[in-house]
């Protein structure tokens, strides 16, 4: 599992090489405007992903398996409709959604050619992200992996062939991403819908009766993985007050600063996110078994993995800052003030 999310990270993190060493700072900081998207996207994905692995685990545990499988089943339908619905709103008034998240003239158009070719296949790296917990929670968890290696790779080679040689600047990284993107939420999609999984898709009915039931259960798993959903509200929230912020004070090359720093979150949040899936499933199988010790024993594990892995990334951050900034960009300035901002910006990361 953490593997997995290292890939994801290096997903994400690819973008921003290419893009700030490929097409220029100004595209950094327009990709960054556009962050909260993405956010916001992955919040959804989440919350449906840990409240549906939650309750299918202890179905799971009490031997209710078929349940289980309607769980999984009514989180990927209600979650890839909700997104869709939100990609089309967001594409319908792009430019708008551009100015109101924070870009500047100067940014508008590398925002705007971005969104449109990246935001409408956000329910694909939804389908992507909330798939993992249940391919992890079926007891695959190296499939889970190759699902996010796989798209890493891709995204890799498209930002290079599209970015470097036929030059096709913000198109290029939008599409590579989305390409990727897709090729994961296809093989989740070709686990799940296979009949001989213990967690698969199934067929939902639509009588007045299990549409009731489909709310009450949305609703259930909404709200244990609301928790999830409010994290990357409050990681968008930051980003979106940070570019206004940098844009108002320091102008474009601030905000691509910013977006250096905003980029290396990944390694730090995947990390730990995939600490926390990891456990997961241990955990609410547990729970549901009524096993406390394995339970309390599981969560102590968890927290010291997570703060030995905080100690030795922040060692690395505040004793070679120059390293990971340099990633991004060649530019003198940018790589004087990233260093500073970069040191700043994870030193809260033990919190």
């Amino acid at each position: 599992t953490v593997l997995g999310m290292i890939f994801n990270a290096i997903f994400i993190i690819t973008d921003g090489i290419f893009v700030g060493k490929g097409i220029g700072s100004d595209a950094l900081a327009a990709v960054n405007i556009t962050a909260p998207l993405f956010l916001i996207n992955t919040g959804v994905a989440l919350m449906f992903g840990i409240g549906a692995s939650v309750v299918a685990s202890v179905h799971l545990s009490q031997g209710k398996a078929k349940v289980a499988r309607i769980n999984v089943t009514q989180a990927i339908i209600v979650s890839s409709v909700l997104l869709l619905i939100y990609a089309i709103g967001i594409v319908s008034n792009v430019e708008r959604v551009a100015v109101w998240l924070g870009s500047s003239e100067r940014l508008l158009p590398l925002a705007v050619e971005y969104m449109y070719w990246f935001v409408p296949f956000l329910v694909f790296s939804a389908l992507l992200c909330s798939g993992m917990f249940f391919v992890r929670l079926d007891g695959a968890p190296n499939y889970a992996m190759v699902c996010n290696i796989i798209p890493a790779i891709i995204n890799i080679v498209l930002d290079y062939v599209f970015i470097f040689i036929l030059k096709w600047g913000m198109f290029g990284a939008a599409l590579a991403t989305s390409l990727g993107y897709i090729v994961g939420a296809v093989m989740i999609l070709a686990y799940l819908f296979h009949p001989e999984r213990i967690l698969h898709v199934c067929r939902v009915k639509l009588s007045k009766k299990s549409l009731y039931l489909t709310i009450r259960n949305v609703g259930y798993m909404c709200r244990l993985g609301f928790s999830s959903f409010l994290c990357e509200t409050a990681i968008a929230t930051m980003m979106f007050v940070g570019n206004y912020v940098f844009i108002r004070y320091l102008g474009e090359d601030g905000v691509a600063a910013y977006s250096i720093a905003c980029y290396f979150f990944p390694i730090v949040f995947m990390v730990y996110n995939a600490i926390a899936q990891s456990a997961q499933p241990i955990l609410s199988y547990n729970y549901g078994a009524k096993n406390v010790d394995r339970v309390r024993g599981t969560f102590r594990l968890l927290l010291k993995v997570s703060v030995g892995y905080a100690v030795i990334l922040w060692l690395c951050v505040e004793l070679f800052p120059q390293i990971f900034v340099s990633m991004f960009t060649s530019d003198a300035a940018l790589l004087a003030f990233g260093k500073t901002a970069l040191r700043v910006y994870l030193a809260a990361m033990f919190m």
